[in-house]
């Protein structure tokens, strides 16, 4: 299972953020009459209770801004849960740090480093910290919020620019491999043609070998014939010489 997936199941299955008792609401009208009437009520208020009034409204909509109320559909039904308004006793504390630590080891997050999982759990951690928060100070938890959305836009921003970075890098990879299958080719073109060069080379080789070793042959034929001519030359001059002679000679006596 990817991490993406586990995130969803512990969306689907885990929510460490306390909330009431689901709600039935039968239609639009009765949805707002039994909401606003467990929460959000909205009637105009008397003159004597403004000040607690406009406070519990205020409360109510920090916490609905922690996480909106839930709406669900079973069986032709429809049903509310809103986030709780009770505080946290050291028990429920002493839980929720127990349950988080659980979890995290039961769907494996890891330790250091980037992990949607982790992410998602200390997020709802969080949230629930923030509803803690809110109950007893509702500015505080207002602040909570603004420093969660702070946070969320930090996150989001360097998730753009890992992934920004990340679709650099696999282009720049792509072009990298692309030029390596280039360069691949082109190597095994140019290596076929050295191949074929050194074939022809060696054929060259042959051929002038051939070549020289047939020219040193008429040379030596051609320098033994010279010779022979040279020699039988020498003899006849010879002979002529001693010819002469022996005409000559007689005459003198």
């Amino acid at each position: 299972m990817s991490a993406d997936e586990k995130v969803l199941l512990i969306r689907s299955k885990v929510n460490l953020v306390q909330f009431e008792n689901p709600v039935l609401i039968s239609n639009n009208n009765q949805a707002k009459q039994d909401t606003y009437s467990v929460k959000n009520n909205a009637h105009p208020m008397e003159s004597g209770d403004d000040v607690d009034e406009c406070e519990r409204q205020s409360c109510d909509d920090v916490l609905n801004n922690i996480l909106p109320p839930r709406e669900w559909e079973k069986d032709g039904k429809t049903f509310r849960q809103c986030i709780s308004n009770k505080p946290a006793t050291e028990i429920n504390v002493k839980k929720l740090n127990e349950k988080f630590d659980t979890l995290l080891k039961q769907y494996n997050a890891k330790e250091v480093g980037i992990c949607p999982i982790k992410q998602e759990l200390y997020s709802q951690c969080f949230n629930e910290v923030i509803r803690q928060v809110t109950l007893n100070c509702t500015e505080r938890g207002h602040m909570l919020i603004q420093i969660r959305e702070e946070i969320q836009m930090t996150i989001n921003a360097y998730k753009e620019l890992y992934e920004s970075v990340l679709a650099n890098g696999i282009r720049k990879l792509l072009r990298r491999e692309h030029k390596k299958s280039d360069l691949s080719t082109r190597a095994k073109q140019l290596t076929s043609e050295n191949e074929n060069l050194e074939i022809e080379l060696a054929e060259i080789y042959s051929m002038t070998e051939k070549l020289e070793l047939d020219a040193a042959e008429q040379r030596d034929a051609e320098t033994k014939r010279q010779a022979e001519e040279l020699a039988s030359l020498k003899k006849a001059n010879k002979l002529i010489k001693i010819q002469l002679e022996s005409i000559i000679s007689p005459k003198r006596v």
